[in-house]
């Protein structure tokens, strides 16, 4: 790893007193996320769920600061999936949260990272934004996926809702949770 493009990036973060980025994307639907529960002895838990086919996607980013003293997190939740329109304009948005600080910007190869309209928008920000693609099938290196692992764990464990409603209330309280405890970012 220190030898490889992730070592440059820390060291380019240094240089431009950047923002280092992560980023990832996941998807919810009503089907709940299945964890180990107690019950009483002889009575199986049953998870009741009305089950449909709209989903909602959640792109969430962690940043560090370039010396390692800040962290900051944010997400946001579209209806169906991400796509290089969605994705372009939450990078906007991203831009504006961080006041206009240059971004070293980590994240998978999903293809609308890789897509045409996204590469020419990425080539028309390149003074406040570097790309740095992650390995192939390396989720450990991304602590975002860490983040949406926490969340499904303890606030979408056994969730059963009538609607969607329930679950997006569940992920805002999820990353409100991991957002006070400044731990969980480090």
């Amino acid at each position: 790893m220190e030898g490889g493009n992730l070592a440059r990036s820390k060291k380019k973060a240094q240089l431009w007193r950047a923002w280092i980025v992560f980023l990832d994307e996941s998807g919810i639907s009503q089907k709940p996320s299945v964890r180990r529960t107690w019950a009483p002895r002889g009575k199986t838990p049953v998870l009741c769920h009305n089950f449909n086919w709209k989903k909602l996607s959640i792109c969430s980013v962690i940043g560090y600061r370039w010396d390692g003293t800040r962290c900051r997190l944010f997400f946001r939740i579209v209806p169906d999936s991400y796509n290089e329109v969605k994705l372009i304009d939450f990078l906007i948005q991203l831009r504006k949260e961080f006041h206009h600080k240059r971004l070293i910007l980590l994240w998978d190869g999903l293809p609308s990272h890789r897509s045409r309209q996204m590469t020419a928008y990425l080539d028309s920000q390149r003074k406040w934004l570097s790309v740095v693609r992650l390995p192939a099938y390396a989720p450990e290196l991304n602590p975002v996926e860490s983040v949406w692992g926490n969340i499904q764990g303890k606030e979408l464990a056994n969730l059963c809702t009538e609607d969607l409603g329930g679950k997006v209330a569940g992920v805002r309280d999820g990353f409100i949770r991991i957002h006070s405890e400044n731990r969980l970012l480090h």
